[in-house]
C-alpha cells in the first residue's frame, strides 16, 4: 500500500506539472502572461524502527515567474516612453505648420514688405500697387491658415485627452474588480497567478496613459496612485476628468466621494496624458502666442504707418489691415467683483509672446504674472497699467480683492488678420510732408528721404532748419522747441513733429531746409510713405529681431523643441525596450524549454504509472498467496 500511495502521489504531481507546462505553451503568445512552474516538495516520511520511510511527492504551489522590481521598472519606462512619443508626435505636427521656404509664412511677410520697394521706385505705378495688395492678401491668408491648423491641432489634442480619460476610468474600474477577485482568491493561501497577470497587464496599459505608483495590501489587493492621489483603493476606483485652472490651462482632476482634486502636472512623470498636457499647455500655447504676436505686430505697425501717408488722390491713408482687437481678459469663476479688463498695444517692440494672469490684492494692488516664464510684476494700482508693450485698463465695473483674470492677447490673433484696403489708388504711399531746399543755398546738401513716422498734431506745421556752417543747425517752427546749434551728421535721421528726414552732403552757412505740408500734387506722386513702409522690414520688434526675422525665430523655436522631443523619445524608447526585454526574459515562455519539460514530465508520469502497476501486481500476488 505504501508503494501504491507513493506512485499515486507521483502520478498526480506529474500530471499537475504536465498541465502547468501545457498551460504555459497555450499562453506563450498571450500578452502579459507570466510563465508558471509546479513547485514540488517531498511528503514527510513515516517513522519506523528502521528509520523514516518516504511517502512520495506533492505539489506545494504553482509559482509565477515574476520579478516585482523589473515589472515596476519596465512599466515606468514604458510610461515615460509613451509621454515622450506622444509629445514628439504632436510637435512633429506643429512643425509641419511652421514650414520654411517659398510657401512659408516668413516668405509671405518678406514678399509683402519688399513689394513696397517697387512703389518707392514708381509711386504712381498702379501695377506695383496691385502687387502689394496681392502680397498682403496672400500673407493674411497664410496667417489665417496657420491659425486654423493650430485650432485643428488643439481639437485633436482635446480628443486624445478625452479618449485617455475614458481609458483611465475603464482601466481603474477593472483594476478595482480584479483587486476584489484577488483578495477573495488569496484567502486560501495560494496566489491566483492568472488574475495577478491580468492585473499587471492592466497596470501596464494604465501606465501608457498616466504614470502610477502602487502599494500592496495584506489581502493581495493593490492601491494605485496618480501623483499623490489615490486612483484605486481596494475594490473602489475614483474617476478622472479634464478641467481648467485659474490660468486657463488644462489639468487632470481626480474625483472621489464628491470631492474634486487637481493633480499637479509636474507630478505626472509619464504617460500619454502627461505628454499631451505638456504639449497643450506649453508647446502649443507658445506657438499660438508667437504667431498671434506676429500677426498683431504686423497689423499694428503697417496700419500705423499707412495712416500717416496719402494716396494718389492726396487723401489721408486709412487702415491697411483690419485692426485686430485683443479679447477681454477672462475672469475666474470664483471672482466676486464685476470688473471687465481690456488691453491694447502700446509698444510693439516690447510685446512678449505670452498670456498673462492678473490678480487683484488688498488696497487695489495688482499682480501680473507672465505665464510663459512665470515672471511676476507688481503694481500699486489703479489701472491702467502697462506691461510688455500692452496697456491693461478697466473697461467697466470694479474688481474685488482676490479676483483673478487670464489675458490671452495673441492666442487667436492670426485668425483675424485680413486686408481692408481694396483700391490700388487708395494705397497711401505718399508722404504728407515735403522738404524744400532754400533757393539761396550754396552748399552740397541734398534730401535723401522724408517720411512721417508718427502721429503728431504739428505734423503739417512748417519747420525750417538753418545751417550755421560749423557742423550744426538751428530749428524754428511750432512744436519743435526751436533748438539751436543741433549737431549735423550727413546720413543721420533728423526728427521733429512726427516726421523724419535724412540729408546728405555738406551745407554752407545760411543754407536752409524747410519741411512743410505737402501740396496735393506732391502728396500723390511722392513715395515717402512707401519708403517708410519698406523700412519696417528692418525695424526691431520681435525680441530685438527685425520684422522680417520674426517668423524665422518662431520656426526655429518649434523646430528645436521637435528635435529635442524626438531625441528624448528615442532614448526613452531604447530604455523601455531594454527593460521589457529583461522582464520578459524572466517571465516569458520559452517554447523550447517547455517542450523539454513536457518530455521530462511525460517520462516521470510513465514511471509513476509503472510504479502503480508494480504495486498492483505485488498486491495481487499477495492476495493469491493468502488464498
Amino acid at each position: 500500500m505504501s508503494l501504491l500511495n507513493v506512485g499515486a502521489r507521483a502520478l498526480l504531481a506529474n500530471q499537475v506539472a504536465l498541465s502547468t507546462t501545457g498551460h504555459n505553451i497555450a499562453n506563450a503568445s498571450t500578452v502579459g502572461y507570466s510563465r508558471q512552474t509546479a513547485v514540488m516538495g517531498q511528503v514527510a516520511g513515516q517513522y519506523t524502527g528502521s528509520g523514516y520511510i518516504g511517502k512520495g511527492v506533492e505539489v506545494t504551489t504553482i509559482e509565477r515567474a515574476h520579478n516585482e522590481f523589473l515589472t515596476r521598472q519596465a512599466a515606468a519606462a514604458q510610461s515615460v516612453q509613451a509621454m515622450d512619443e506622444t509629445r514628439a508626435a504632436r510637435l512633429s505636427s506643429l512643425e509641419d505648420i511652421f514650414k520654411g521656404g517659398k510657401t512659408g509664412l516668413g516668405a509671405a511677410v518678406s514678399d509683402l514688405l519688399n513689394a513696397f520697394s517697387d512703389i518707392a521706385s514708381a509711386p504712381t505705378d498702379v501695377t506695383a500697387r496691385n502687387v502689394v495688395l496681392t502680397r498682403a492678401d496672400e500673407m493674411a491668408a497664410r496667417m489665417r491658415d496657420a491659425q486654423t491648423r493650430l485650432d485643428d491641432l488643439q481639437k485633436g489634442v482635446n480628443s486624445q485627452l478625452g479618449d485617455a480619460v475614458r481609458s483611465i476610468n475603464g482601466l481603474a474600474a477593472r483594476l478595482a474588480t480584479l483587486n476584489e477577485q484577488i483578495a477573495r482568491a488569496s484567502g486560501g493561501g495560494q496566489s491566483p497567478n492568472d488574475l495577478l497577470d491580468q492585473r499587471d497587464q492592466l497596470l501596464r496599459e494604465l501606465n501608457q496613459q498616466v504614470q502610477t505608483t502602487t502599494v500592496q495590501a495584506d489581502d493581495g489587493s493593490l492601491s494605485v496612485f496618480v501623483g499623490s492621489q489615490a486612483l484605486v483603493l481596494g475594490n473602489k476606483a475614483a474617476q478622472v476628468a479634464m478641467s481648467t485652472d485659474d490660468a486657463n490651462q488644462s489639468k487632470l482632476t481626480l474625483m472621489r466621494s464628491g470631492l474634486s482634486t487637481t493633480i499637479d502636472e509636474a507630478t505626472l512623470g509619464g504617460g500619454a496624458v502627461a505628454g499631451l498636457l505638456r504639449f497643450q499647455n506649453s508647446d502649443l500655447a507658445e506657438a499660438r502666442d508667437g504667431l498671434g504676436r506676429m500677426a498683431l505686430t504686423l497689423t499694428t505697425e503697417i496700419n500705423a504707418q499707412h495712416r500717416l501717408g496719402v494716396d494718389l488722390d492726396g487723401k489721408a491713408g486709412g487702415d491697411f489691415f483690419k485692426p485686430i482687437a485683443i479679447p477681454d481678459a477672462m475672469g475666474a469663476a470664483s471672482n466676486t467683483g464685476s470688473a471687465v479688463i481690456g488691453a491694447t498695444v502700446s509698444n510693439t517692440s516690447a510685446l512678449a509672446a505670452s498670456s498673462y494672469q492678473v490678480k487683484f490684492g488688498a488696497g487695489g494692488s495688482i499682480e501680473v504674472q507672465r505665464l510663459s516664464d512665470g515672471k511676476t510684476t507688481s503694481f500699486a494700482g489703479p489701472m491702467p497699467i502697462e506691461i510688455d508693450g500692452l496697456k491693461l485698463d478697466l473697461k467697466s465695473g470694479s474688481a474685488a480683492e482676490g479676483d483673478s483674470f487670464v489675458l490671452k492677447p495673441y492666442a487667436s490673433a492670426a485668425g483675424d488678420m485680413a486686408t481692408v484696403l481694396r483700391s490700388a489708388r487708395g494705397l497711401a504711399a505718399g508722404s504728407p510732408v515735403e522738404a524744400r531746399v532754400g533757393t539761396g543755398n550754396t552748399g552740397g546738401m541734398a534730401v535723401g528721404s522724408l517720411a512721417a513716422t508718427s502721429a503728431n498734431a504739428n505734423l503739417n506745421q512748417p519747420v525750417t532748419l538753418t545751417f550755421n556752417g560749423a557742423g550744426g543747425f538751428d530749428v524754428s517752427g511750432n512744436g519743435t522747441g526751436n533748438p539751436t546749434s543741433v549737431p549735423y551728421v550727413a546720413g543721420q535721421p533728423i526728427s521733429y513733429n512726427g516726421w523724419t528726414i535724412v540729408l546728405s552732403g555738406t551745407p554752407k552757412a545760411g543754407d536752409t531746409i524747410t519741411v512743410q505740408a505737402a501740396t496735393t500734387a506732391y502728396g500723390g506722386s511722392n513715395a515717402g510713405n512707401a519708403q517708410a513702409l519698406l523700412a519696417l522690414r528692418d525695424k526691431t520688434v520681435f525680441d530685438g529681431a527685425p520684422m522680417t526675422d520674426g517668423y524665422a525665430a518662431l520656426m526655429a523655436q518649434v523646430g528645436v523643441r521637435s528635435q529635442s522631443a524626438q531625441y528624448a523619445a528615442e532614448i526613452s524608447g531604447s530604455i523601455a525596450t531594454s527593460l521589457e526585454t529583461d522582464r520578459t526574459s524572466q517571465a516569458g515562455v520559452n517554447l523550447d524549454e517547455e517542450a523539454a519539460k513536457l518530455l521530462q514530465y511525460q517520462q516521470a508520469y510513465q514511471a509513476s504509472s509503472k510504479m502503480i502497476q508494480i504495486a498492483q501486481s505485488i498486491f495481487d500476488s499477495l492476495l493469491q498467496n493468502m488464498n
